[in-house]
């Protein structure tokens, strides 16, 4: 019995070691897409973006410290790849309460990137974003390739890294 305990512990955590080595593979679903209104009142659609490189979705409310925190380090990374073809579209699911922090705080730091507004969760339903900061990246081909719950100093560095692989895929 101590033999089968022990086999089910060694299985249990090569599954999930695996499951976390592998992140990039799990997803490999296409992208859901949407349409949202972004901070000038336009409509973007995720669709029209597809296909030109990589893209990264960020879920954030300007209410969550670490998701601005995110936000403004996810900006660098924006300046750094856009004119390779990457695109950033941050997604605010402030509610009713904190909406109108989203505009000011977005003009205030110059943001170059899309800021969209996503206050009945209907998109963050659809990528599972339950929480934020949550971020998705999206090859070009519109395939669901990474996503991460939280942000920590170095979230970034390794998201970049992760971008580079993609720019050069896409090439």
């Amino acid at each position: 019995m101590k033999h089968l305990k022990i086999l089910f512990l060694v299985l249990c955590i090569f599954t999930i070691s695996k499951a976390q080595s592998d992140s990039g593979s799990v997803f490999s679903r296409t992208a859901p897409n949407f349409m949202l209104e972004n901070i000038y009142g336009e409509i973007i659609e995720l669709y029209d973006l597809v296909g030109k490189g990589p893209i990264l979705l960020c879920f954030w409310s300007s209410c969550c410290k670490s998701a601005v925190i995110q936000i403004e380090d996810f900006s660098k990374l924006f300046d750094e790849f856009q004119d390779e073809g990457f695109t950033m579209l941050a997604i605010a699911v402030d509610d009713e309460n904190t909406v109108a922090k989203v505009k000011p705080y977005v003009m205030s730091k110059g943001f170059k990137f899309p800021v969209l507004y996503d206050s009945d969760g209907t998109v963050s339903r659809l990528y599972y974003a339950y929480d934020v900061p949550f971020s998705v990246l999206i090859d070009k081909t519109g395939v669901l390739t990474y996503s991460h719950l939280g942000y920590m100093k170095g979230d970034d560095i390794e998201l970049g890294n992760k971008i580079k692989i993609l720019l050069k895929e896409a090439r």
